[in-house]
């Protein structure tokens, strides 16, 4: 890693602390930034508290673990996409291309309808369904007794849309004055309901699925080569990309679980992290997870102030994401791919 790059996720991450400490007085109800620094310091120092109860309760249990949590879940979505991008050597994979957020939808809407809106349920349950559809996948792409790329973005394919119809489903036989609309607001992404035990309750798989794909970020270059450079070189393709699929699934079922579906995070920031530092995945999976991080605090700030209700993040991620893609298509022309 030559200077530039350091210099290059040195600044994306002091860009993620200042979005983050930004996002703590930006909102429909602004702070001063004297009033944020004085309650944080108050409870690093644990002095005395000196500003009014509002405003601590307002930093510290509503917008700080929204804030944390909004940098996890852009985080894991950018890694895992830069991952299966660099896996599958395809530019228009995203992280939920095995089909986990569809299957994580469905897991949701079940919840929604069976323990009518329990957020534990919702949790477990768009957990456990994201990870059976990256299973139902990884069986299909196995129809041959080996798992090439191709067919497991087809067996992806094929499963998203077995549980898009699952969806559509749940939807029909929802109730539609309580359960449709609390269904459709998750689907559409949402970090409103994010605390602390949100937190802890997904970082679990987040933070393993993470490590993983940054402890093995160097394979990944091997196994964008193809299987033949791979066992020339001394790797098992096949146990190296069931470790990928396996830390990426993990980090996005984790971050789908707890803000819904977001989409184009997982597409576009790795192109965006790739034109920062290039196509070494040695340095451009931990360069994602950064941007990814940014990309999505600044969304969800702009979500909380463009309208005078909070604006879903799969509608703000889909405007801002379509048109710069086009304009990343046009700038690149898919050069190194």
């Amino acid at each position: 890693m030559n200077n530039s790059k350091k210099a290059i996720i040195l600044l994306l991450f002091i860009f993620l602390l200042i979005a983050i400490f930004a996002s703590l007085f930006i909102g429909r109800y602004p702070l001063p930034v004297s009033a944020v620094w004085k309650v944080l310091l108050s409870e690093l120092t644990g002095g005395a508290r000196g500003e009014p109860d509002i405003a601590k309760t307002l930093i510290l249990d509503i917008r700080l673990p929204r804030v944390v949590l909004g940098a996890m879940v852009g985080g894991c979505l950018a890694i895992s996409g830069a991952a299966f991008q660099g896996l599958f050597r395809n530019p228009l994979v995203s992280s939920d291309m095995l089909g986990v957020s569809h299957g994580a939808g469905f897991g949701a809407a079940m919840a929604i309808i069976l323990f009518h809106g329990n957020i534990t349920a919702i949790y477990v349950f768009a957990f456990s369904f994201g990870l059976l559809a990256v299973f139902f996948s990884y069986l299909i792409g196995r129809v041959y007794n080996t798992t090439p790329s191709i067919m497991l973005v087809l067996g992806g394919i094929i499963v998203s849309s077995i549980f898009s119809a699952l969806i559509s489903f749940a939807k029909y036989v929802a109730d539609p004055y309580q359960q449709l609309p609390t269904i459709v607001f998750w689907l559409m992404g949402s970090l409103a309901a994010a605390s602390y035990r949100n937190v802890l309750i997904a970082g679990v798989p987040m933070i393993v699925g993470v490590t993983g794909l940054i402890c093995i970020r160097w394979r990944v270059n091997v196994l964008s080569m193809g299987d033949k450079e791979a066992h020339a070189l001394g790797i098992n393709p096949a146990v190296d990309r069931g470790i990928v699929i396996v830390c990426a699934t993990l980090a996005t079922a984790g971050a789908v679980c707890v803000s819904g579906i977001i989409g184009w995070v997982g597409l576009i920031v790795p192109h965006i992290a790739r034109m920062l530092v290039g196509d070494d995945n040695g340095i451009l999976i931990p360069a994602s997870y950064l941007a990814g991080a940014v990309f999505l605090v600044l969304v969800d700030d702009l979500s909380r102030i463009i309208t005078g209700s909070e604006m879903p993040l799969g509608i703000l991620t889909a405007l801002l994401g379509a048109p710069f893609f086009i304009y990343l298509l046009k700038k690149t022309k898919a050069k190194g791919w």
